[in-house]
């Protein structure tokens, strides 16, 4: 703090974006509101060089929204200008003798161990007179500043990540190795996305798309809006694994134990849904009918044949149509001799 020279102080391993901002965050938690402006360093994790000057610093996207949150105005200090925040300056020396030096014997086996000392220190440090004072930091800082500071917002800030994704041709983005929809109307388009612990928002042209809850836990997952689905996607929802056999029931007994071997072939039987779906895309396009033939072709080969098998079969039947009436022909006609006894010299009876 400015006037008082009350400090804040903890470790983190690294720089980086979310020790940043959590860092913030525990120290307004800490003065126990929030300054009008606030005089961070010249970091890269705090400033986006590439779209900065010296007349116009530009924040990084989400210590930007931190600042929106808590109502703050950052003003970064100039690369190698210590002037700009003289206190903080002055801080840093004296915390390094009465804290960090302090310590530099001992030997701690976790942050939260490293932290816990720190604090004890830092105690120490607010609550020490000054020299030619007869007040504390502390003592000053409760008496002069915090009446001064701003209240804390009702929640504190939630960190979130911002990414760049472009929607799939299934009208989904990859996040982490988990898939949102989005309207499919932006296949192919890419898009911003704002990731939190529990939420993840997905923009475009800096408007909001989409929002789902973030999934954990197996990679894989999907998070689906039926109103981002295409029409025709939509009406495949309500199908599950009973009425997909009433659907091959009614196509003949060949079809129904294709479905029934592809339904039962997986761990879970959601799995199979994909290739049910195919099939019956296939009756479709065929004709159930084919469909049929194609299914009864397919078990000759294999008692659990597979949607792709079936697929290949239907091609084969489409580039041969000869081929397809004669295998038909041979499914209904019996086996057995069929020249007759002339050919052979016999007499015709």
């Amino acid at each position: 703090m400015t006037y008082s020279q009350y400090a804040f102080v903890k470790a983190f391993i690294n720089e980086r974006t979310q020790n940043w901002i959590t860092a913030h965050i525990q120290m307004f938690e800490f003065f126990g509101g929030v300054t009008p402006m606030l005089v961070p360093d010249n970091a890269t994790t705090a400033v986006d060089r590439k779209n900065s000057d010296w007349y116009t610093p530009a924040l990084n996207k989400t210590y930007h929204e931190m600042a929106e949150h808590y109502n703050i105005a950052i003003i970064p200090a100039r690369i190698r200008k210590p002037k700009d925040k003289p206190n903080v300056e002055g801080s840093v020396g004296i915390i390094s003798t009465w804290i960090t030096a302090a310590l530099r014997n001992e030997q701690f086996f976790s942050l939260a161990e490293l932290n816990e000392a720190i604090r004890k220190k830092l105690a120490d440090h607010n609550a020490r007179k000054f020299q030619k004072k007869e007040c504390s930091r502390i003592s000053l800082f409760l008496g002069e500043e915090k009446p001064l500071l701003a209240p804390l917002p009702a929640t504190p800030f939630e960190l979130a990540e911002w990414k760049q994704a472009t929607v799939q041709f299934n009208y989904h983005i990859a996040v982490d190795r988990m898939y949102y929809s989005v309207p499919y109307q932006y296949i192919k388009n890419k898009v911003d996305v704002r990731v939190t612990d529990t939420t993840i928002e997905i923009f475009y042209n800096h408007s909001r798309i989409a929002s789902h809850r973030r999934l954990h836990g197996r990679p894989g997952q999907y998070s689906t809006v039926t109103e981002h689905m295409p029409q025709d996607h939509q009406k495949y929802l309500e199908w599950n694994g009973d009425r997909f056999r009433r659907w091959a029931d009614s196509i003949g007994a060949s079809t129904s134990k294709v479905v029934n071997a592809i339904l039962t072939s997986g761990r879970v039987e959601q799995q199979s849904y994909r290739s049910c779906m195919g099939l019956l895309k296939l009756a479709e396009k065929h004709s159930p009918a084919r469909l049929e033939t194609a299914c009864a072709k397919a078990l000759t080969f294999s008692s659990s044949p597979s949607y792709k098998s079936i697929k290949n079969i239907l091609a084969s039947m489409k580039d041969d149509p000869a081929a397809q009436s004669a295998n038909a022909k041979e499914t209904t006609q019996p086996r057995g001799i069929t020249r007759g006894a002339r050919y052979y010299g016999g007499k015709r009876s």
